[in-house]
């Protein structure tokens, strides 16, 4: 009796337990339901703010990068409206080490002496004129602009490669003022002047939207302005530099490479302006070989003087138009 009352206990046990649970089951069920929803919910609106603040932070990273751009614009657009610049900075420009005292004595040094060629050749007194004029103000300008494009062009060869050395040292590890000073020290010049006063600049106390206001008057390269650009924005907002940097210097190759196949390209009319801007006087010397006398008028006369006049600012004019066509800016 007592083995069949306590199995008839366990099975009663187990049987309440089951209907329990029976009947317990939805109940349970619905709370996981609920933990789940609610658990959906706050995932959701965790994902919905980290979007928010994201598109937040976003637009605040556009909003400082729109400002740096229109900050360098405004600075690049207040350089070339003066347009007049001072002869102190073309030759700081040219990298010639005298100042404008020694260049006005070097113009009256040339006046003089392609004046006194012209005296001493027997020439007339117009012509001599003109070779004092020439000797003063024509050639030693036309040596700074010469000096000034030579500069210019040296400096965008090695620029990209400076970029380089900026990209592979911030990779590195190594700060960006660090680099700038292995630029200066190793760089070929015209990059390690430019870069040795742009650091002289930094340890003087100048920031670097100063600095590199600086630079592009010195040299006013558009490369030089996308430098700046560049790190300015970087400066403001964050972000990869060395990225960006490496970008910089694919699309400054990427110009090089362009103004090499538009030369290319433009060697045949070059050559065509060439022949046709010394035909005149291929012919005249062989007109004067041959027949001595025949254009002594042109010379000798004030009509002839006149012709010749004309023809050689007409000659000119085309030149300079035919040289205009052929320049196309990258």
């Amino acid at each position: 009796m007592d083995q069949q009352l306590i199995i008839t206990a366990v099975l009663g046990l187990v049987g309440f337990g089951a209907l329990a649970f029976v009947v317990l089951a939805p109940t349970n069920r619905d709370k996981a339901k609920k933990r789940v929803s609610s658990l959906e919910t706050t995932k959701n609106a965790k994902r919905a703010g980290a979007a928010r603040e994201s598109e937040s932070t976003t637009k605040d990273r556009r909003k400082k990068v729109q400002d740096a751009l229109n900050k360098v614009e405004e600075k690049t657009k207040e350089i070339k409206k003066k347009k007049k610049v001072t002869l102190e900075q073309k030759l700081e420009q040219a990298g010639l080490s005298f100042g404008p005292r020694e260049f006005y004595i070097g113009s009256v040094v040339c006046a003089l002496t392609l004046g006194f060629i012209g005296v001493i050749s027997g020439q007339k007194l117009p012509i001599s004129l003109g070779l004092l004029f020439i000797g003063g103000f024509g050639l030693p300008n036309w040596f700074v602009g010469f000096a000034i494009k030579r500069r210019r062009k040296k400096f965008v060869d090695e620029f990209s490669n400076a970029i380089d050395v900026i990209v592979r040292g911030v990779k590195s590890g190594l700060p960006v003022n660090e680099c700038l000073k292995i630029i200066a020290a190793e760089a070929p010049k015209p990059v390690s002047e430019e870069f040795h006063q742009l650091v002289e600049g930094f340890r003087i106390g100048l920031t670097l939207e100063q600095g590199m206001t600086r630079m592009y008057e010195r040299m006013p390269l558009q490369e030089v302005s996308f430098f700046g650009i560049v790190l300015m924005i970087q400066q403001k907002t964050g972000g990869n530099l060395a990225e960006a940097l490496n970008n910089l210097a694919g699309v400054l190759r990427g110009r090089k490479l362009m103004e090499g196949k538009i030369k290319a390209l433009s060697a045949e009319a070059k050559a065509s302006a060439m022949i046709i801007g010394a035909l005149p006087f291929l012919v005249m010397g062989a007109v004067k070989v041959a027949s001595p006398d025949y254009l002594t008028p042109l010379f000798t006369t004030p009509q002839g003087n006149f012709i010749l006049i004309g023809a050689g600012v007409w000659m000119a004019t085309g030149i300079f138009v035919m040289k205009q066509m052929m320049q196309i800016k990258v």
